[in-house]
C-alpha cells in the first residue's frame, strides 16, 4: 500500500496575508466547510494571536469542523500558545503550529538571539503546545537560508520535545527543486529520530517554483504538502492545492504516496475562495482557470473529438467543472433556496436572515434567468457585509453617458446613519461615480486595482467587481456583485471604504516579539 501525503491547506491563514485579502469571520467559516468538503487533512485556520478577531474566527471553525483537523499558528511564545490553544479547545483533532526563525541573518537582525536561545525557546514552545494537544507542528522559518547542521539540532530536539511533525518553509522562494528535495533526503537521514516526525514544506512561489519544490519534496520523503487554493499568499503566493492534487493523482505512476481529497469539490473551492477574497483565477491557470480544458486549435479539437486522452491528462469533470449543479430560478420557492445554500455550506443563523437573502434572490431572479451556485455565493458574501456594522451603505446611483457628453454620476450614501448626496464628473461612468463617492467622504485613498470578472455566462449574468484602495500602507480589496457593473463597482468601492474605516488591526506572524 502506498504512504498517504497529508494535504495541509493554509487558506485561511498564509493565504489571507496576500495584501487586502483579509477575510472576517462568517467568510472564513464558509471557506472552511467548502475545505471539509474537500476533505483536505488540515485546516490552518488562523493565527489566534493576531487579534480578537482571528482568535474568534478560529474559535468558530474549530466548534464547527467535525472531520479535517483545525490548526492555529503560534510563534515560539508563550502567549501566542495559550491564545492558540484557547480557540481550539472545542476542535476534534486539533493542531498547534509553532516556529521560530532559524537563519543566520534571522536570529541575528529580527529575534537578536544566538543558536542556543533559539534552540531553548523551540524547545520550550513545543513542551507547552503537547499541554493543549498531542498533534504539535514545528517550522524552522526561513529554513532554505539556515545552516543544515544547525537545523538538524533544532529539528531533533523539537521531536524529543514532542513535535510531530516537521515543516521545513522555502519562506522566501528561493530553493530549486533539485536542491529543496535533496534537503528534505539528508535531514531525513541525518536526524536520529526523523522517523518520530511527519515531514512536511511549506513553498512560496517567488520564482514560479512552489509546487515543483514541493512535488520534489515529496519524492524525497515529504509526507505533507501545505498549499492554499488557487496558490493564494503572500508576494508571489504559495503551492496551488490544485496543482499539488492533480499532479499526485495524475502521475500515481511516479510518486510513492496518494492522497484522499474529494477533487470533485476543487472548482467549487476555488471560485467561493476567489468571489471572497476578490483575487481572480487568471483564464489560463493549471486545473481551475477558465480556459484549463479549453481546446482552441483545429488540430487538439479533432484528437480530443476522437480520443480524450490525446491532449487531455485529465477529465474536468473529476475537478469539478461539469458536476451537476441545481439552476434555481424566478420559480424557485424558498424550501429548494434553503436547500441549495446548505449544500453549499451555508446555514442561516435565523429565519430573518434567511428572508432578507431569498428576497435578494427573488430580486435577481427578476433581472436573470438562471441562478448559478456562483451566484448564490455573491449575495450570501452581500448580505453578511451589510449585516456588520458598516458606516457606509450605498442608496441608489444614478449615472448619466451620453455620446459625446462628459460622464456624469449622482450618488446616494447613508455614513454614520446620516444621507448624504454627492455629484460626479468623469471620464466615464465608473470614474465619476468612485469622484462622487468619495467627494462625499473624503478619505484620501488610493485606487490600486479596478477588475471586473464576470460571476457566470451570458450577458444577463452579475458582474462581479474588485476594487482595492490603499491609505497610509494598509490595503484592503473591496467585493461588489449585480448585473448592472455600475453598481456593482458603486458596491466594491464602498466594501473597501467600510474596511478601511474598520480600526481592527493584524499582526504579522512573522514579526518578532520577543
Amino acid at each position: 500500500m502506498k504512504d498517504k501525503l497529508v494535504i495541509f491547506d493554509t487558506t485561511l491563514r498564509d493565504g489571507e496575508q496576500s495584501p487586502g485579502a483579509s477575510m472576517n469571520r462568517e467568510e472564513k467559516v464558509r471557506i472552511a466547510k467548502a475545505l471539509e468538503r474537500l476533505r483536505v487533512d488540515v485546516i490552518e485556520a488562523g493565527f489566534p494571536a493576531a487579534s480578537p478577531g482571528d482568535f474568534e474566527a478560529v474559535q468558530a471553525i474549530a466548534a464547527t469542523i467535525e472531520e479535517s483537523g483545525v490548526c492555529g499558528l503560534a510563534r515560539a511564545l508563550d502567549s501566542d500558545i495559550d491564545r492558540a490553544g484557547e480557540a481550539l479547545k472545542a476542535a476534534k483533532r486539533p493542531r498547534i503550529h509553532t516556529f521560530i526563525a532559524t537563519s543566520p541573518i534571522h536570529m541575528q537582525h529580527k529575534l537578536r538571539m544566538n543558536a542556543e536561545q533559539v534552540v531553548e525557546r523551540a524547545v520550550a514552545a513545543v513542551t507547552r503546545a503537547r499541554k493543549y494537544t498531542d498533534d504539535v507542528e514545528f517550522s524552522p522559518e526561513d529554513a532554505g537560508r539556515s545552516e543544515e547542521d544547525f537545523l538538524c539540532r533544532i529539528i531533533e530536539a523539537v521531536i524529543a520535545a514532542g513535535a510531530t511533525t516537521i515543516n521545513i518553509p522555502d519562506t522566501v522562494g528561493y530553493s530549486l527543486p533539485h536542491e529543496f528535495g535533496a534537503l528534505i533526503g539528508r535531514l531525513r537521514e541525518r536526524i536520529s529520530n526523523s522517523d518520530k516526525a511527519v515531514f512536511s514544506v511549506h513553498c512560496h512561489n517567488d520564482l514560479g517554483l512552489a509546487v515543483a519544490n514541493s512535488l520534489s519534496a515529496v519524492l524525497s520523503g515529504a509526507r505533507q504538502v501545505e498549499c492554499t487554493i488557487n496558490g493564494l499568499g503572500e508576494r508571489a503566493g504559495n503551492a496551488a492545492l490544485e496543482e499539488v492534487v492533480m499532479a499526485l493523482r495524475t502521475r500515481q505512476d511516479a510518486f510513492p504516496c496518494e492522497v484522499t481529497v474529494n477533487a470533485r469539490e476543487i472548482v467549487p473551492c476555488s471560485k467561493l475562495v476567489s468571489s471572497i477574497t476578490g483575487f481572480p483565477v487568471q483564464p489560463n491557470k493549471a486545473i481551475v482557470g477558465a480556459n484549463a480544458f479549453a481546446h482552441e486549435s483545429g488540430i487538439h479539437q479533432d484528437g480530443v473529438l476522437k480520443s480524450r486522452e490525446t491532449y487531455e491528462i485529465m477529465r474536468a469533470e473529476d475537478v469539478g467543472w461539469s458536476a451537476n449543479r441545481m439552476v434555481l430560478g424566478k420559480h424557485s420557492g424558498r424550501n429548494a433556496f434553503r436547500t441549495r445554500m446548505r449544500e453549499l455550506g451555508v446555514e442561516f443563523e435565523s429565519e430573518e436572515m434567511l428572508n432578507e437573502v431569498f428576497a435578494r434572490f427573488k430580486q435577481l431572479a427578476d433581472k436573470k434567468h438562471e441562478i448559478f451556485d456562483e451566484d448564490l455565493q455573491a449575495l450570501i458574501s452581500e448580505q453578511i457585509f451589510e449585516a456588520e456594522a458598516e458606516r457606509v451603505r450605498l442608496i441608489s446611483l444614478h449615472v448619466c453617458a451620453d455620446t459625446g457628453e462628459i460622464p456624469r454620476a449622482h450618488v446616494v450614501l447613508k455614513v454614520d446613519g446620516v444621507e448624504k448626496t454627492g455629484d460626479a464628473e468623469g471620464s466615464g461612468v465608473v470614474d465619476a461615480t468612485f469622484k462622487a463617492i468619495e467627494a462625499q467622504l473624503k478619505t484620501g485613498t488610493t485606487l490600486l486595482l479596478y477588475s471586473v470578472n464576470n460571476i457566470t455566462s451570458g450577458t444577463d449574468s452579475q458582474g462581479e467587481v474588485t476594487v482595492r484602495l490603499e491609505k497610509g500602507g494598509r490595503v484592503v480589496n473591496g467585493q461588489g456583485a449585480d448585473t448592472d457593473i455600475v453598481i456593482a463597482s458603486a458596491k466594491a468601492y464602498v466594501n473597501a471604504v467600510n474596511k478601511l474605516l474598520s480600526p481592527v488591526r493584524r499582526k504579522h506572524p512573522q514579526a518578532a516579539d520577543v
